[in-house]
């Protein structure tokens, strides 16, 4: 599972750098403003999870007794990434403000994730 999160946590990181670069210099005068920050909000929010997911691979290989805890946060940051930041992607790209409605679901388990690496933290 270790090499799993390594390579997800490499692979998200790295498209991350590419979509704020494409948002920063394709996207600028193609979208308006507040789907522009929505978008860099998703990058944002994609990058600093990739990097728990770095997080992730050292609780579950330093605290191996409390790995199942770890496994469950990598897997819930990245449902996280895909609702919150995937839907944010999409509204920009489409314009559909309805999306929003389905941020919070990432916001959510994002939030649940950072409890349990705690608690992972905490027991191990």
């Amino acid at each position: 599972m270790e090499r799993t999160f390594f390579v997800l946590a490499s692979l998200l990181g790295g498209f991350s750098v590419a979509l704020g670069a494409f948002g920063a210099h394709a996207l600028r005068d193609r979208i308006e403003a507040s789907l522009l920050a929505n978008y860099q909000t998703g990058v944002t929010y994609m990058f600093f999870h990739a990097l728990a997911l770095f997080a992730v691979v050292l609780a579950v290989g330093r605290w191996p007794n409390t790995s199942n805890l770890a496994i469950w946060a990598g897997w819930l940051f990245v449902a996280g990434i895909v609702f919150f930041s995937g839907s944010l992607f999409l509204m920009a790209f489409t314009g559909q403000r309805w999306l929003g409605a389905i941020t919070p679901i990432g916001g959510v388990a994002f939030l649940v994730g950072w409890a349990l690496l705690i608690v992972t933290g905490w027991r191990g």
